[in-house]
């Protein structure tokens, strides 16, 4: 082949290459497209198992521009703007400098992050995890917000004074499954002990921003709540529950008879809700593969827990603290306090046996009471009512015993206890009106089915149904009419014992609030 013969052969691939590469070049950038595509939905879905939004958005703020103000023993410390502005936020900053913050709790500048952030956990996350939730942060609308001024007293107040936590307390080390371990184990380890962090209000907090390193998944207080302890001890712990038990309870805040979820962990589950059945169910095998262990030791503000009734108070941290408080007081306009309480500190205990046997239907604003002592045995419904009673500032004297609470259940005959013994009593909707009557039997048969599993969106549904009809409804006259009807839709179910029925109307009931109130259920 002649010299001319191989260049214009030469100058032919190259044209013919050249029209390859156009052509191959939009299923190129197609294929990068959607690489992203999928690392925004996996960052999104990781930033949930974070929380992030919680902690970067203030009250009435825009999403991920900071300015919440975190309370610590030593002064307020804010959040800072983690959304794409480039002057305020994120917008210009490297993966390298976005994973250092998250794998060493060190910011962009070389400044010691404070430990309010829990980088302690979220050193184990991956690279490929960290960079997946920059990427999704990256996707939202670019806020200029500049941080608030921090509120810490001195020397607090002075970032190198870190230096010394750091090296005391902060290792950083990236997740590293255990070979003895199944995958659903270790995925729910990844999870629950990196992005979801359990331990940093589930461990004890001997000194602020060191719950990585004390009393592991044992209990501890967090801003006046306590977080229970979450390891299989059968006394103290979850070593009663299933995992099934377990995983509902994080995606719906309700777990039947044993616990429904108040104060931080509230907004946990608004989070851990988005996550899958499959992780959720894994955190629920990681935790019940733990080492079961009692709390250790007793936390000053636990000791009224330890006193002259130790099984009331024990009864009081597993079934009554997680919606009325370590202090008795509730939740203002929506929970009940029990400190000071009227029908509480009585001459008699039948008012605090008859409620926790009965429940209390939805009033005003207040949530609905499930009959928890559908879930308990009638001495630890004695036990708790003569705690409560003494507790705080109550001096009632304790005179509860387990025939009263026999006696109770035999007479039981509220709508929360499921029609109790003469059938489900009927509840007054007006302001439902038509709009509830001509549903009434629809409602019904959608109940009749429904299961643990589509509780949450029938729940989310039957509000979302009944607030287009009857948009100016009142809340709890919409509870308590489909509580009313779920109870009917269960009567003559005899598959279902008499407790069981109880139990679900009450987490039905509080799922309902939750809808109601504009909770997202998922």
């Amino acid at each position: 082949m002649s010299h001319a013969s191989k260049i214009l052969l030469s100058q032919r691939w190259m044209q013919w290459a050249g029209i390859a590469l156009v052509a191959v070049a939009p299923w190129i950038a197609a294929a990068a497209d959607a690489t992203m595509a999928d690392t925004v939905r996996r960052g999104a879905y990781l930033a949930n198992a974070g929380d992030c939004l919680a902690c970067h958005t203030s009250k009435g703020g825009q999403p991920f521009a900071g300015g919440l103000y975190m309370n610590t023993p030593f002064g307020q410390i804010s959040t800072p703007n983690i959304t794409p502005d480039r002057k305020t936020g994120i917008g210009d900053w490297s993966d390298d400098e976005f994973y250092r913050v998250m794998h060493e709790g060190i910011g962009r500048h070389g400044e010691y992050i404070y430990p309010v952030m829990p980088f302690p956990w979220y050193t184990t996350v991956t690279r490929d995890d960290v960079l997946a939730i920059k990427a999704f942060l990256m996707t939202q609308p670019a806020v200029e917000k500049p941080r608030p001024p921090i509120k810490l007293a001195f020397p607090f107040s002075v970032r190198t004074s870190l230096l010394a936590w750091r090296q005391v307390f902060f290792e950083p080390g990236t997740f590293a499954p255990d070979p003895a371990a199944t995958d659903e184990v270790n995925r729910g380890r990844y999870l629950a002990e990196g992005l979801a962090h359990c331990g940093e209000c589930h461990n004890a907090r001997p000194v602020a921003g060191t719950s990585k390193w004390k009393g592991s998944l044992q209990g501890g207080v967090i801003d006046s709540w306590y977080a229970p302890n979450i390891t299989p001890d059968p006394r103290n712990g979850i070593g009663r529950w299933s995992n099934s038990e377990i995983a509902n309870y994080l995606k719906t805040g309700i777990a039947p008879g044993k616990s429904v979820a108040v104060g931080p962990m509230s907004e946990t589950v608004h989070s851990l809700s988005k996550l899958s059945d499959a992780d959720l169910l894994a955190i629920a095998a990681y935790l019940k593969a733990t080492p079961p262990a009692p709390a250790k030791g007793v936390d000053r503000k636990l000791a009224l827990f330890q006193g002259r009734d130790a099984r009331g108070g024990e009864a009081y941290l597993n079934f009554c603290v997680s919606c009325h408080g370590i202090d008795g007081k509730g939740m203002a306009g929506t929970i009940p306090a029990l400190d000071g309480n009227g029908a509480v500190t009585a001459k008699g205990p039948q008012n605090v046996i008859n409620v926790i046997v009965g429940g209390l239907q939805a009033r005003e604003k207040y949530a609905p009471m499930p009959a928890i002592g559908a879930g308990m045995s009638d001495q630890e419904i004695a036990d708790v009512t003569n705690y409560v009673r003494q507790a705080w500032n109550n001096s009632a004297p304790a005179t509860a015993q387990a025939g009263m609470v026999a006696d109770a259940r035999r007479n039981a005959d509220t709508l929360m206890s499921a029609g109790g013994v003469s059938g489900c009593p009927k509840v007054d909707t007006p302001s439902l009106g038509k709009a509830f009557e001509s549903q009434r039997a629809a409602i019904r048969t959608q109940l009749a089915g429904m299961t643990d599993a589509t509780m949450p969106a029938q729940a989310q549904r039957l509000v979302a149904q009944l607030r287009a009809r009857a948009p100016r409804a009142d809340n709890a006259e919409l509870i308590n009419g489909l509580a009313q009807a779920y109870c009917s839709a269960m009567r003559d179910d005899r598959k279902i014992e008499a407790n069981e029925k109880s139990l679900r109307l009450g987490r039905f009931s509080q799922l309902v609030f939750m809808a109601a109130d504009g909770q997202k259920l998922h």
